[in-house]
């Protein structure tokens, strides 16, 4: 049932009926739940429905509305856990369940696995007639993650932003935060709806607009949410869209972290920048779970920033104001431009019927690795690079990340990995 980061699949009846058993299950253990939605088309009847799951098992259900993750977690925390009905940054079609802890990390293997057996087992039962409560609503959320952000900066950031929210669910906290922090917002995409007007996913390729924006207002910086806010990627004042390696560096510069927690996919210039990095399988869950072991931050190239100290969940929003704060002080492009990078290509194949093992038997026949490790899929190690290829925990892909001291090479490692792959599924790539 659970991904990378809960479940997540294609809106139809048997998602919503698996909504319905998940709140059964939820409730069973938790006595008080706190629920919210992204804004998808599915969303509201997904959450009825797992709503109504928890007050079958008896236990009592608040509504919290359309909210980011991060600002659900955060409220969470005086519940017994918080569930999420998004699909984060996958297509509009989409939608899902995250399950969190009062901590704000979602629910681990053991959790996950507790909640998958209770699903699975045969028949529904529920609470007796005198044990059902009412539907409660908790209105609170959203200014209380404003006011715990506001805690940390100064405000008064005479700061020029132009705010990309997808019409996702950070469009109803974002541009009021920025702009009680001081900020001149200029909105793009911010009215919440379920038909998102560019892919959700914050990628360069999806955010031509933002760019084109930041450059025509002479903005100070851009920033762009996905569908439920847990990322963030921002565009420097000239327009350019920041890496989410290099966006990874500055960050942890700017936190003074010494340990920095990071999926095996991140750049090899976090380790050159002078931090102390534990790598991790990917997927924010995987950062949160050490984190909570022990980080002073953790981050994902994808865009997904946690900050321990305030909440262990993905927190687009908090990254978001902590990014207005530095571009207050310095431009952004110059911290950019003193961060080194390598090359360093992403892609993805489009299957599901890959034999792992076998590829990973063509891959290190073909290209001779000095060594190959197993954290997440399948890491190759050569003297000036590496490949990684690894399957989606969220789609039916294969993924492929290459990176290398100079562009020649990493096309190489790119180009061969990728001709494997497809030969060995019959599918064309996608870079």
């Amino acid at each position: 049932m659970f991904g990378t980061s809960g479940i997540r699949a294609v809106v139809d009846s048997w998602l919503v009926e698996l909504a319905l058993k998940v709140g059964l299950a939820v409730g069973s253990i938790h006595g008080e739940v706190l629920v919210g939605c992204d804004t998808r088309t599915s969303s509201s009847a997904m959450k009825q429905a797992l709503l109504a799951g928890l007050l079958a098992a008896g236990a009592r259900g608040y509504d919290a509305g359309v909210l980011p993750t991060p600002t659900l977690a955060l409220a969470a925390e005086v519940f017994g856990a918080g569930v999420m009905i998004t699909a984060s940054h996958n297509p509009p079609q989409y939608n899902g369940i995250k399950l969190l802890n009062a901590d704000g990390s979602a629910f681990d293997r053991q959790q996950q696995k507790q909640i998958e057996e209770l699903v699975m087992k045969k028949g529904i039962s529920t609470a007796f007639w005198d044990d059902f409560q009412p539907l409660l609503y908790y209105p609170d959320a959203i200014e209380k993650h404003i006011s715990r952000i506001q805690k940390h900066f100064s405000g008064g950031y005479k700061v020029k932003v132009v705010l990309d929210c997808g019409c996702g669910a950070a469009s109803v906290i974002t541009p009021g935060l920025l702009e009680r922090m001081g900020c001149e917002v200029i909105q793009l995409n911010c009215q919440p709806g379920g038909f998102f007007p560019r892919d959700i996913e914050p990628k360069r390729e999806n955010l031509a607009g933002l760019m084109q924006a930041v450059k025509q207002y002479d903005a100070d910086v851009g920033i762009a949410h996905d569908g439920d806010a847990d990322r963030m990627m921002a565009v420097d004042e000239r327009g350019e869209f920041i890496a989410g390696d290099k966006l990874l560096v500055i960050i942890s510069n700017e936190l003074k972290a010494k340990k920095v927690v990071t999926t095996i996919d991140a750049s090899m210039a976090i380790e050159e920048a002078g931090f102390e990095v534990i790598r991790t399988r990917v997927g924010d869950n995987n950062v949160s779970q050490q984190c909570k072991r022990g980080g002073d931050f953790g981050g994902e190239p994808s865009g997904s920033w946690i900050f321990p100290e305030n909440s262990l969940c993905p927190d687009g929003i908090y990254a978001a104001a902590l990014l207005v704060s530095i571009a207050a002080r310095e431009r952004l492009s110059a911290l950019v431009d003193s961060i080194r990078a390598y090359p360093l290509l992403r892609g993805s194949v489009n299957s599901d019927r890959i034999s792992m093992p076998r590829l990973e038997e063509n891959l290190v026949e073909s290209m001779e690795p000095l060594s190959v490790s197993h954290i997440d899929g399948i890491r190759l190690e050569f003297t000036d690079g590496w490949l990684l290829v690894r399957a989606s925990g969220t789609e039916p892909k294969i993924r492929i990340t290459a990176e290398a001291k100079t562009e020649e090479k990493a096309k190489q490692l790119y180009n061969k990995g990728m001709r494997l792959i497809k030969n060995s599924s019959g599918k064309e790539g996608k870079g």
